[in-house]
């Protein structure tokens, strides 16, 4: 890891939500707003630049958990700001606290953990799997 990454790194990923992340099932759009998985995803994205510019050349981030809880709607249309903070590093985890916003109202909050690995033996388990 490259110096300087420690707690409180913020970073940022911003969507206008489209019909393509309202939540649907076999096809069939339930509601027309920003579903709980397309804020998961959102918020993967957000805690992947907390962490890409302090990579070594030879290092890759694996995710390894994300949990979610779904506060309130936000309909087609609107922007959405998703934001990671990076809340612990051991040298290894990676742990960010992740929050999703519509202005300043809160949509969504969690956590997401991803873990620093040799991008080779990232290639073995893959290759084994």
């Amino acid at each position: 890891m490259k110096p300087g990454f420690e707690p409180g790194i913020t970073r940022e990923h911003i969507v206008q939500v489209t019909e393509a992340m309202c939540p649907a099932f076999d096809g069939v759009v339930v509601h027309r707003c920003y579903s709980t998985w397309s804020a998961a995803h959102h918020m993967e994205i957000a805690a992947r630049k907390v962490l890409v510019d302090f990579l070594d050349d030879d290092e890759e981030g694996v995710g390894a958990h994300i949990s979610v809880d779904h506060i309130a709607t936000c309909r087609v249309g609107k922007t959405v700001r998703v934001r990671a903070v990076l809340t612990e590093f051991d040298g290894r985890r990676v742990v960010c606290k992740v929050e999703a916003f519509e202005g300043d109202r809160l949509l969504a909050a969690g956590k997401q953990v991803q873990v620093v690995m040799d991008k080779r033996k990232i290639k073995e388990m893959i290759e084994r799997s």
